[in-house]
């Protein structure tokens, strides 16, 4: 019950955030561009966005023909709609919780979790998915706000943490407790910025 309200709470905040959401996460592109990068994902691909916003991910994507593109809020998928067709992109923009993907077993090659892990209520439960939907040896690229493995969040952090996640997400929570619930490996994991705040790393099946 604690996650279906925490999931129509997202929803509804960002279907609010909407018509900012680009002008805020712009700044991200220099990440995203290196994230899917690694990923590296081949033009006759099956490539899914979980949590795809606006579609800011497109920009680098645009000679991939099976994107497949996921959100909880409706708002946003109409903007990442708008930008597939200026991109002159084929885009199956669909509305669908990522803590629940309504797709076959094996259905990807590659998925794309950008900012993602730290905002959605369950993100066991939705690593959980993309590995169900991922085919043996598809690779997933993460990009998001983590602490270290094993490291204890400061007190600033802690209080800042209450703030942070009303507002927007969860800024103490650690990769390897997610991706545990997995069989996934973590083939590689780099500092992305704001001194080891932001992380991008790649998880192979």
């Amino acid at each position: 019950m604690r996650r279906e309200w925490a999931t129509r709470f997202n929803r509804w905040r960002y279907d609010v955030y909407a018509p900012l959401y680009d002008k805020l996460a712009q700044g991200f592109a220099a990440q995203r561009r290196r994230s899917l990068g690694l990923l590296n994902p081949q033009p006759g691909e099956q490539v899914l966005l979980v949590g795809a916003g606006t579609g800011l991910d497109l920009d680098f994507l645009v000679r991939c023909r099976h994107v497949t593109a996921i959100d909880i809020a409706p708002a946003m998928l109409q903007q990442l709609k708008e930008r597939a067709e200026r991109l002159g992109m084929t885009v199956r923009a669909l509305e669908m919780d990522g803590q629940q993907l309504d797709f076959p077993d094996a259905s990807f090659d590659a998925v794309a979790l950008h900012l993602v892990l730290a905002v959605i209520p369950d993100p066991q439960a939705c690593i959980r998915e993309v590995e169900r939907v991922l085919k043996p040896g598809g690779r997933v690229a993460v990009f998001d706000k983590f602490l270290a493995d094993r490291s204890r969040a400061p007190l600033w952090r802690r209080a800042g943490n209450l703030v942070a996640r009303f507002v927007a997400t969860d800024i103490n929570r650690r990769l390897g407790d997610i991706v545990s619930v997995t069989k996934l490996q973590r083939i590689h994991d780099e500092d992305a910025g704001l001194g080891g705040f932001l992380h991008i790393a790649l998880l192979r099946k």
